[in-house]
């Protein structure tokens, strides 16, 4: 009897779900046997007649390679002669007869849209060179770490002056020096693995193990990891686990009935995955592993959480409703499956990091499961995104009257690991871009967008914004071409806003304050949350040691105040170490370029207070300093 491509064991696992590398055995692998170099080609399917390779090896024939069923419902054949890059399909006879083609649902790589056949690749041929980094990673802290994300969609991101698509390696020339360049500290790429439409940005996917062929071959996305890796900057995969599309080379009606598939997708017209069947959950429990295995990622970002976990999201009409015998309405298959694939990711990659895209108030995101938890490391904050972007749409008249809109967000802060998010689904369909939202004349828009961010950086939670809003480009996200590269190269407003950008990055990883106690009450202590009259809002975000203490005052309206005043916890001298209203971002230049001295006079319940010059529509920060005047005095004199 030939040797089964699953042994017993393996076949076990992979119908009970938990077969975590079915990656390493199903799909088209290069292999040898009799002595004759070839191509192994594997899948699972139930309930058919029979299945074939066709492809460009045998013409396209589908009768020249019928694959051999084995236990388990898997069909395998060696087939020599393949050669890497040659375009296949499995042809599926149906139980009624009917023949079907379908792409290789563990391919490692496709054809190029619009053709949608797989390819054989030997994905194993690429050499890493980032041990360190890897070495470094599962030893770090990611809790503790800066976080600061550039999401980006890499088709529109820069294109050639055709409208050509940059490459892989392109990207790795000019996409990760920026990356650096701009003091982020990661990137997150929105879904690359291969969909068949461009508008979809990603998340329809049909290829789930196939790195899309729009910007080159595997090797080149390998690659492409490597130079961030290089650069000291980590990577972050959109990854789509709850739906696919409907196209017919992909997943859906695999043998001419539901297999992959549960129910139709009431609101994006695709498929549900059926996350209770085993050989559907060891497929997505693989496909996680394989992404973190094969191609060294540093975190996951899983799409439209909320739509796993309800049974009835999208669902409107009531009588279709599906309700637990206890009343509730969450998939009990679909949140195991999310428990134990964080779980399994936990023990199998340290240093990794699993987030959630998850638009509801499902409690315990980002706890543990053994106390009822998802597991997630971090939780997108749609709701202090929403509040934050309402807020700052209200002229500034108005802010006085939606103060709590960013002080609420302090309330919940800590139920889960926070990401702060201005992701791209807020600069499109309408919505206006970042800088677009903000009200005012051109000076005020820029001083607005300026605040926000701001506010983002210092605010508990790690960080996370799309691309174009670091040069403040006034119109919406267009998928379909580059970002307008010439506002900063052309314009003064735009240079100065991505010089502000740079440094406010910088900034926030060289104090241990913004990110060291990020997800704990120690981190963070209101001076001043109810100057709603003035708009103003006033903290301490506390670091490692009190010396790393910063004290922030953020000013939402145009006026300016040449004196204001807010407590502080020791007395001594205090320095402006950043202000977003400097000359150089494009603000005003209300800056305080001596350093301030702490009165005894109390204020916010503290003993102690500082005086300085409040700029317009700007944040200033300050620190404690153990330089006194007298000291700096002498500095400058010796100099």
């Amino acid at each position: 009897m030939a040797k089964q491509i699953l042994n017993k064991h393996e076949r076990y696992f992979f119908a009970e779900g938990t077969y975590l590398r079915a990656y390493e055995k199903l799909g088209a692998h290069p292999d040898t046997e009799r002595g004759k170099d070839g191509y192994r080609f594997s899948i699972w399917v139930p309930g058919v007649r029979s299945v074939r390779v066709a492809g460009d090896f045998n013409s396209w024939s589908v009768t020249s390679h019928f694959m051999k069923w084995e236990e388990g419902d898997i069909y395998s054949l060696f087939i020599p002669g393949v050669a890497e890059g040659d375009a296949y399909k499995y042809v599926i006879e149906t139980g009624s007869g009917d023949l079907i083609y379908k792409a290789d649902p563990y391919g490692f790589y496709a054809q190029k849209r619009p053709e949608t056949a797989s390819r054989t690749f030997d994905i194993s041929k690429y050499r890493w060179k980032d041990k360190k980094w890897m070495t470094a990673r599962a030893k770090r802290d990611h809790m503790a770490s800066p976080m600061n994300i550039y999401e980006v969609n890499l088709a529109s991101w820069k294109q050639h002056e055709s409208g050509e698509l940059y490459t892989y390696e392109e990207l790795a020339d000019e996409l990760v020096p920026y990356v650096k360049e701009m003091g982020y500290t990661h990137v997150e790429l929105m879904p690359v693995a291969e969909h068949p439409f461009d508008g979809s940005w990603g998340y329809q996917v049909t290829g789930y193990y196939a790195v899309t062929s729009r910007y080159g071959e595997p090797t080149g996305f390998m690659a492409l990891v490597d130079a961030f890796h290089k650069a000291g900057i980590g990577v972050i995969l959109d990854w789509v686990p709850g739906h696919f599309c409907r196209d017919a080379q992909g997943l859906g009606l695999m043998n001419g009935g539901k297999v992959y598939e549960k129910k139709d997708h009431k609101h994006w017209g695709t498929y549900v995955f059926d996350f209770g069947r085993g050989q559907v959950k060891s497929f997505l429990m693989s496909n996680a592993f394989f992404w973190l295995d094969k191609y060294h990622i540093d975190g996951i970002r899983v799409d439209g959480v909320s739509s796993i976990l309800y049974m009835n999201y999208g669902v409107d009409n009531e009588a279709e409703k599906r309700y637990n015998p206890d009343g509730t309405e969450g998939d009990l298959d679909a949140i195991k499956f999310l428990q134990d694939t964080n779980e399994a990711v936990g023990k199998e990659f340290p240093g990794v990091f699993m987030i959630a895209e998850e638009s509801t108030a499902w409690p315990l995101v980002t706890r543990p499961p053994e106390v009822g938890g998802l597991g997630f490391h971090y939780k997108w904050d749609m709701g202090w995104m929403h509040d934050t972007l309402h807020y700052m749409q209200n002229d500034f008249i108005y802010r006085q009257y939606h103060h709590n809109a960013l002080t609420f967000s302090m309330m919940y802060a800590y139920n889960e690991n926070f990401i702060l998010p201005l992701s791209h689904d807020e600069v499109v369909h309408g919505k206006a871009s970042l800088i677009g939202k903000m009200p005012g004349d051109y000076w005020r828009k820029f001083a607005g967008l300026r605040t926000l961010l701001m506010y983002q950086l210092t605010h508990p939670g790690h960080k996370l914004n799309f691309m174009g809003s670091e040069i403040a480009e006034f119109i919406e996200w267009r998928d379909y071409e580059g970002l307008e590269w010439f506002l900063p190269e052309e314009h003064e407003a735009h240079r100065k806003h991505q010089l502000f950008v740079k440094e406010a990055n910088e900034f926030y990883k060289a104090n241990k304050a913004l990110w060291y106690k990020e997800f704990s009450w120690e981190g963070f202590t209101w001076i001043d949350a109810d100057n709603g009259s003035q708009s103003v809002y006033s903290f301490i975000r506390h670091g490692k040691q009190p010396i790393d203490d910063l004290i922030v005052v953020i000013n939402m309206t145009p006026a300016t105040y040449e004196s204001f005043s807010v407590g502080v916890p020791k007395k001594g001298y205090y320095k402006e170490v950043f202000n977003s209203d400097k000359k150089e971002y494009g603000g005003s230049g209300v800056i305080n370029d001596v350093l301030i001295r702490s009165r005894k006079k109390e204020m916010h319940n503290m003993e102690n207070s500082i005086e300085f010059r409040l700029p317009p529509l700007g944040a200033v920060i300050f620190k404690r300093t153990t330089v006194t005047k007298k000291k700096e005095g002498k500095k400058k004199t010796k100099k």
